[in-house]
């Protein structure tokens, strides 16, 4: 089996450093799982830890290194990424805007609303919809293949970046809906959703005007 473990580790770490630092996907985990509880931020972790293997596979197969030479496919993912992101900041702008007892008073209607099959397709398409995503799985890719890869080579960077994909977005789902991250988020709801708001806002912002 050729597989170069030094390779291999290189691929490793650079992966838990894009995928564990913030970012849209995070930011929504860390806020569905205080507001919701630890088992929607885990559906909705679920959908990205899928979108991040999607685009693992599509790397990996050079269909993404053909998106990255034709800037209009790209261009049209931006946009659309872009869009999405501005959504989710009026989302959470309009959550920071209001009571927490008129948000209690519509809590069950929401939940009712968010099934778990709509939690985890948001999930999957707000990584599905991030430039950033498809770019950094090339970057890994690039990384850790070569010309004269085998099979195993690409077998273990996918697995691997799986496991890893896992562990960091669900535990950000489980860490952030304890007992403590939950009481921490009924006295500062307000607080945390403006700031989501903004970060959505600009993520959102500086998508759609990065190619002008």
């Amino acid at each position: 089996m050729n597989v170069d473990l030094h390779q291999l580790l290189i691929v490793f770490a650079a992966y838990v450093i894009a995928a564990g630092s913030p970012g849209p996907s995070n930011m929504r985990i860390m806020g569905v799982a205080m507001a919701r509880g630890r088992g929607a931020a885990l559906m909705l972790a679920s959908g990205v830890v899928s979108g991040s293997i999607f685009w693992g596979l599509m790397a990996s197969t050079g269909i993404s290194a053909l998106l990255a030479r034709y800037a209009q496919a790209l261009l049209v993912l931006q946009i659309f990424g872009g869009l999405y992101l501005l959504f989710l900041a009026f989302r959470a702008g309009r959550s920071a805007l209001t009571s927490n007892e008129k948000l209690a008073a519509r809590a069950s209607a929401d939940e009712v609303a968010l099934s778990r099959g709509e939690l985890y397709r948001r999930g999957f398409l707000m990584h599905l919809a991030n430039p950033k995503s498809v770019l950094a799985w090339i970057a890994l890719v690039t990384l850790g293949i070569g010309p004269n890869s085998s099979w195993q080579s690409i077998a273990a960077i996918l697995g691997g970046c799986a496991v890893l994909s896992v562990t960091i977005f669900c535990g950000y789902a489980i860490v952030f809906s304890t007992p403590p991250m939950v009481a921490l988020y009924r006295r500062c709801r307000r607080w945390i959703e403006s700031l989501l708001a903004i970060f959505f806002a600009f993520a959102g912002l500086r998508m759609l005007l990065s190619r002008m």
